[in-house]
Parts: C-alpha cells; sequence; structure tokens
C-alpha cells in the first residue's frame, strides 16, 4: 500500500481558492474590506518573515469565535459548485485515476478548510483529507479553536507523518504533488516529490534536486482570473 497526496490551491486546481473566497465574500457583503486588507497585510508580512503562517492562520480561526457553523457551510457549498468545481486542471484527474488504478490511497493534503476540502474529497473520490478543521461547540458555533494540527508547512508534514503511520505505510513509499514552496517540509520526506506548477522558488529547488516537473494544463476557459494572493485561511474563508 502506499498513499498520493494532493495539495489542492494551484495545484488540483488552477487557482488560489481563498483569495477567490475573499473576493466573492467581500462582493457579497459578508467580510468589511478591512478584514479583506487584513487577510492581504498578513500574507504580505509572512512573505516578508515576519510572521509564521502558521500564526496567521490561527489568528484567523480565532474570529470565527462565536460565529454559526451552518451558515459558512452553506456559502462554501455555493462557492464550490458555482466556481470551485470548474478549476480542476485536466491533468490532475489522469493522475488521480493512475494512483487509482495503481491501488493506492488518494489523499487531500491541503491549508484549504474543512468545509471545501469534504467537497472536494467527495468530488474526486478521495480516501482521506488532511486540511484545517474548525471547532464547533454543542450550539452549533465556532469556538475558535482549531482542530489538530494547524495544516500547512511543518503542520502539513506532521499531518501526513501522522497519517502514514496510522495507514502502516513508510512516507518513502508515498508521493506528494503541489504547487508550493511552503510545502517543502513534506516534499523532503516523500520518497516522490512532484512540483505541479511550481512557483518560481519551488522550481528553482526542485531542479536543484532532480525532482519531477510536471504541467497538468489548465480547465476549459484557463482557469480563475488573475487576482491578489491571500491566506489559505481567512475569518469566514472556506
Amino acid at each position: 500500500m502506499a498513499v498520493a497526496f494532493f495539495d489542492l490551491d494551484k495545484t488540483l486546481i488552477a487557482a488560489n481558492s481563498g483569495s477567490l473566497w475573499i473576493r466573492r465574500e467581500l462582493e457579497l457583503g459578508h467580510i468589511s474590506r478591512m478584514q479583506a486588507l487584513r487577510a492581504s497585510l498578513w500574507i504580505a508580512r509572512y512573505h516578508l518573515g515576519f510572521v509564521s503562517m502558521q500564526d496567521a492562520v490561527a489568528r484567523a480561526i480565532a474570529q470565527l469565535a462565536g460565529t454559526p457553523a451552518q451558515p459558512l457551510q452553506a456559502r462554501t457549498t455555493v462557492f464550490y459548485e458555482e466556481q470551485v468545481r470548474l478549476l480542476y486542471r485536466p491533468g490532475a484527474w489522469a493522475a488521480l485515476e493512475a494512483h487509482r488504478r495503481a491501488g493506492e490511497r488518494l489523499v487531500l493534503l491541503t491549508s484549504s478548510t474543512g468545509y471545501l476540502s469534504e467537497l472536494v474529497a467527495r468530488e474526486l473520490r478521495l480516501d482521506a483529507v488532511l486540511c484545517n478543521r474548525f471547532e464547533v461547540d454543542g450550539n452549533g458555533l465556532h469556538t475558535g479553536r482549531a482542530l489538530g494540527t494547524i495544516c500547512f508547512g511543518e503542520g502539513k508534514r506532521v499531518c501526513a507523518e501522522s497519517y502514514a503511520r496510522e495507514a502502516g505505510v513508510a512516507l518513502s513509499a508515498c508521493t506528494f504533488y503541489t504547487d508550493s514552496f511552503s510545502d517543502l517540509p513534506v516534499m523532503e520526506v516523500v520518497g516522490r516529490p512532484v512540483a505541479v506548477h511550481p512557483d518560481h522558488r519551488l522550481r528553482r529547488h526542485a531542479r536543484k534536486r532532480g525532482w519531477p516537473v510536471v504541467d497538468w494544463g489548465v480547465p476549459p476557459g484557463g482557469g480563475a482570473p488573475s487576482i491578489p494572493p491571500a491566506p489559505p485561511v481567512v475569518p469566514t474563508g472556506p
């Protein structure tokens, strides 16, 4: 048995779902311009090395405290149906099917939330989801705390290692597909790291290490429009 781990944003899909979500929530009036700006400032500070993205994600989740889970989940479902499900790369479907035919487990490993990730997993018939999940109390309200390890950077590696250990699979027998340099901790521990449409830092690193760099194409229509980057989780994100 082996496991194929897949990142979501800009890997399986040809866009950053967090960025699309922020713009949609802003247009619908669910978040303010100040909230959208705050999210952008956090990602900018992360790129400048002033904060860790784990801290940004934890801060964003904390801002959900006291908000009802059901409306957010419902809006995420509409968001998925109207925007995200149109963005799967053609090569992603082919890679998923190849690993499925080989009898491998297919696992989503993403910094997106459980609300969005579970919809992706259902669509793609995945075996498991490793993502950021929000704690919800008995009244259906978010507590402002994450469930388990924050799934980003080193946290993704922890999640992958834990899953592989429970499945009785050596990470050396696993594959991981991603576009992002931030996923380097996972790429360095799996047996087959694959860079999919990588950012410039990952592309450079992959070439130095001899890792495969692949092009999975874009969906019909060319995918999503270019918009400013955003964190993988925001106060009302998917």
